[in-house]
């Protein structure tokens, strides 16, 4: 079982201790900020993962199911036929559609090598155990690692590796960011190695706005719960005391920007206390921002990739122009 390196005893203490402690600052640093902000990636503990798979399932988030029609029809076939070793995929949560790219890869292969790579350690750990006993002659080896840092776990792996990165969480990384993590993924990659990325599209002729942000503001209020919880994981990990209830739930699109953003919204003035600054100020109706979703076409994709070092290699879209699946390589 591959795990993020902590080290042993003591220092491996005062290795998390240091850690928490930027994660923290990172926490002041973003409420300081005139657009306060969060990082998305406190969304994810146990609660918030399961609130993800809630929504995926939602009749309004149009994202999983065309992703799934892509993988099986158009994605599955190439797998079978170019027989990666190993599959590293980067923010796997459950692992739900990941089954369409293990079926493929079995066929024909004795044993084959699964990476999960996620920051939610009882869950990716969860999802592992679900897979041995799906899979009798699957090697599952899971990461426990935010997946925006270098992937130095890939020594070792047999090639060729299938990197995946599936959906369209690139969209939650903006700008040099993104440019940053699929750096990452190309410098882990050899000539053999492919990278699979689900995106999701810009509206169009086919795809109306409507539709878009339909899937961030879900008439059941999933997606509500799933951005509150990111006050709750803050304050059970940092001992803040953001109160939850005094906040609301808004997603919409930033046409200049081209991105979905959600915020929460302040019903009221209110004060938090954050260990180790000072108290911070919020004014009724100011939002502290908790993630963007950054929407993609063909020409914005392929710049993305040429500034990482990948070429796009193969595009796959659905019939309604909502969702592509992209294929890229290392470029030379």
């Amino acid at each position: 079982m591959i795990e993020e390196p902590m080290g042993k005893g003591a220092g491996a203490g005062t290795l998390r201790q240091a850690k928490e402690a930027r994660l923290l600052a990172d926490v002041r640093r973003g409420m300081a900020k005139p657009q306060k902000e969060l990082s998305s990636k406190y969304f994810y503990d146990t609660r918030g993962s399961e609130l993800f798979e809630d929504i995926t399932r939602l009749p309004e988030y149009y994202l999983t199911g065309t992703e799934r029609a892509l993988l099986t029809d158009q994605v599955a076939p190439w797998v079978a036929q170019s027989k990666p070793a190993t599959l590293v995929e980067l923010g796997a949560g459950s692992a739900r559609k990941t089954r369409v790219l293990l079926d493929a890869m079995h066929r024909g292969v004795a044993r084959t090598l699964y990476v999960p790579v996620d920051v939610a350690s009882d869950f990716i750990h969860a999802t592992a155990r679900e897979l041995r006993d799906e899979y009798e002659e699957l090697d599952v080896r899971p990461v426990v690692q935010d997946i925006s840092h270098p992937l130095e776990f890939v020594e070792g792996l047999e090639r060729p590796v299938l990197f995946a990165l599936l959906g369209s969480t690139i969209g939650n990384f903006d700008g040099e960011a993104a440019i940053a993590m699929l750096s990452n993924v190309r410098q882990a990659m050899d000539d053999r190695d492919c990278f699979l990325m689900g995106a999701d599209l810009r509206p169009g002729p086919g795809k109306s706005l409507e539709r878009l942000e339909a899937a961030y503001n879900d008439a059941a209020g999933v997606t509500a719960a799933f951005n509150l919880n990111i006050l709750r994981v803050i304050n059970d990990r940092f001992e803040t005391d953001f109160d939850p209830e005094a906040f609301q739930h808004r997603a919409g699109y930033n046409a200049e920007a081209g991105r979905i953003e959600m915020h929460l919204v302040s019903t009221g003035d209110q004060v938090v206390q954050i260990p180790g600054g000072d108290a911070v100020e919020i004014r009724r109706g100011e939002t502290i921002r908790t993630e963007i979703s950054c929407k993609y076409d063909r020409a914005t994709m392929e710049a993305l990739f040429a500034s990482a070092g990948l070429s796009l290699r193969k595009w796959f879209q659905d019939p309604e122009d909502l969702y592509a699946l992209v294929m890229g390589e290392p470029r030379p």
